[in-house]
């Protein structure tokens, strides 16, 4: 008699006791939604060079100061780079919206509807002490990161239910009810973070102790606030993954500190480090320029990716009285002419940002269709009536700086939140002047927001900026001790649970939270969770396109702009795969020509 038969006269309940623990059909990996691009028995992903040279050393710049090697909390300034430290469960696929393959763990087995997922970690994979990464390992990373992290955890993992240790190298989540397709994936995308070397820490506090992961890199040197060394384990567990193959060659990475962004640059052009990713076009229009770019020592390329690119804006604190009305938000919107600013500051460089999910097909930028219809129907009566007959659109111009009109409008609003302009000041009833202030932390923004808040003044109000240095930047942010501050919401091509942290009420009053706006709205929340438990590609794009134009037409920020590409400058010594990933930069693809290796050993 076989075994199988066995068990079968034994009865059911014999049967599922003696059941190994993993059962089911597994998976090398998991997509948010639709098939994985690549099989079980892949070799590596397309945009590598799986014979890339492993070596050299590459050294990038940070601005400011640091003074934590504990990203996961909200104390303190940490260092760049610390994520090479640290492997996850799963890796994401650079090609593909959203798909992850196995990292650590080997393999998978999830539910139908995503109520669980289990993980069968690799018996190889080790922490740099050497260490085994255990179940235990991972259910303890959950435990600490909900417990003791930023707010920003408790808010993306709120659905897990249960963390459940099945074996040494097995673990199980269990998710709440309601259908939560993304969270069996960001899961798989969290650095696990050893027990043993934790447990014997506070982990709430910042502290300059060299932690341990299980990476390709471990931290090797730092000096504190100015520079920090990561080196390419030899030991390496992961080496030869084929989510691994062709990635993280470079043999050191560096971080250089420096003041400020200018600064930098000419630290790069002197030859003081080797890449650059540009963030300021002015800069880019007019400061790469000297004998190295001249003579082709020095690359500058513009390399596009087809990442929803988010909305950068001015934003307002609606906590603080002066910013709770719609209309005064909306009015203010009206002294930031874009189209001015982009021809006279920016030299055309960038496009103006009307959605929260701009560059990609979530924006909204038509009228509901009708499957969105039947997201809003329910809010209706909760949301602005513009929702359902307009399509959002930020204040513009044709560029010439004349915008009396604009500032006409701006007041008639004002005059209908219940502010007059009088002897050239904006006052309310009380007599009080409208002032608040624009909160910095770079001081080369300042001719970016010299000619709005020249504006704001035609139109009486105080406005007084403040530029503060990082640290006391964060802190502020983190308490929410600002009026108005340039803010950055970035998206993914798959939105989900990171929406809670942004826009979520519960979220509102958490201190280091990225609900920085304060928003506190039940239509917001409705499509947040909407969003959140999106069952096909085709209805994450519609409760997508439904949370814009309810974020778009409560006036929550001032749009400011975007672009679609990296701007990147860096010194002629790298080698790069002939495909790029379509979703993100690929640095970690790159790679030091081997004849520079050279060049430097000697």
């Amino acid at each position: 008699m076989t075994f199988l038969k066995k068990i079968m006269l034994g009865g059911l309940v014999i049967a599922a006791a003696n059941l190994p623990a993993w059962a089911g059909t597994t998976q090398h990996g998991i997509a948010m939604h639709g098939d994985l691009k690549y099989g079980a028995d892949f070799q590596h992903f397309d945009y590598v060079n799986p014979d890339a040279p492993k070596g050299g050393r590459m050294v990038q710049s940070a601005i400011g100061t640091f003074d934590s090697f504990n990203q996961f909390i909200i104390k303190g300034t940490s260092a760049d780079g610390l994520g090479l430290i640290y492997d996850s469960l799963l890796v994401r696929a650079d090609d593909e919206p959203f798909s992850l393959y196995g990292l650590l763990a080997e393999r998978l087995e999830v539910a139908d509807d995503r109520s669980w997922i289990s993980f069968k970690l690799r018996p190889e994979a080790r922490f740099s002490d050497g260490q085994p990464v255990t179940a235990e390992d991972v259910a303890y990373t959950f435990k600490l990161l909900r417990e003791k992290g930023a707010p920003f955890y408790r808010a993306y993992y709120a659905d897990i239910e249960q963390v459940e240790v099945i074996a040494p190298q097995q673990v199980k989540f269990h998710f709440r009810g309601g259908e939560n397709r993304e969270l069996a994936l960001i899961i798989g995308e969290v650095p696990i973070l050893p027990k043993h070397y934790w447990q014997q820490r506070d982990f709430s506090a910042p502290s300059l102790d060299i932690p341990i992961g299980s990476g390709p890199y471990t931290l090797s040197k730092f000096d504190a606030g100015r520079s920090i060394t990561y080196q390419l384990r030899n030991d390496y567990w992961g080496t030869e993954l084929a989510a691994n193959r062709g990635r993280n060659n470079f043999g050191t990475i560096v971080y250089d500190y420096y003041l400020d962004g200018t600064v930098a640059l000419e630290a790069f052009k002197a030859g003081e480090y080797d890449f650059r990713l540009e963030n300021s076009s002015k800069r880019w229009a007019t400061g790469y320029t000297g004998q190295p770019f001249v003579e082709g020592r020095i690359q500058v390329r513009e390399l596009h990716h087809e990442n929803p690119t988010g909305m950068q804006a001015f934003a307002m604190n609606i906590r603080k009285p002066k910013f709770s009305d719609q209309r005064v938000r909306e009015a203010l919107a009206y002294a930031f002419d874009f189209e001015w600013t982009n021809r006279n500051i920016f030299y055309n460089a960038y496009t103006r940002s009307h959605s929260y999910f701009a560059n990609s097909e979530m924006a909204a930028s038509e009228l509901p269709d009708e499957r969105e219809l039947a997201v809003l129907e329910p809010i209706r009566d909760q949301v602005p009536d513009e929702v359902f007959s307009k399509v959002y659109r930020a204040p513009t111009t044709d560029g010439n700086g004349k915008i009396r009109s604009h500032l006409r409008t701006a007041l008639r609003l004002f005059r209908q939140a219940g502010w007059q302009l009088k002897q050239g000041k904006l006052v309310n009833d009380k007599g009080e002047q409208f002032q608040f202030e624009l909160l910095m932390r770079d001081k080369a923004f300042e001719r970016i927001v010299g000619p709005f808040v020249r504006n704001l003044e035609l139109m009486g109000i105080d406005v007084q900026l403040r530029l503060v240095d990082i640290s006391q930047f964060i802190n502020r942010l983190r308490s929410y001790d600002f009026d108005m501050l340039v803010a950055s919401f970035p998206q993914s091509n798959s939105p989900g649970n990171e929406q809670r942290d942004y826009w979520h009420s519960t979220m509102a009053d958490q201190p280091g939270s990225r609900n920085i706006i304060g928003i506190k709205n039940p239509a917001v929340d409705y499509l947040v969770e909407q969003l959140i438990q999106a069952p096909t590609r085709a209805d994450l794009v519609a409760r997508a396109r439904a949370l814009d134009r309810v974020l778009q037409w409560n006036h929550y920020v001032i749009p400011q702009y975007h672009i679609s590409s990296y701007r990147v400058a860096y010194w002629d010594k790298f080698g790069m795969p002939a495909i790029r990933p379509k979703y993100s930069l690929g640095l970690d693809t790159w790679w030091i020509k081997p004849q520079q290796q050279r060049s430097a050993a000697n």
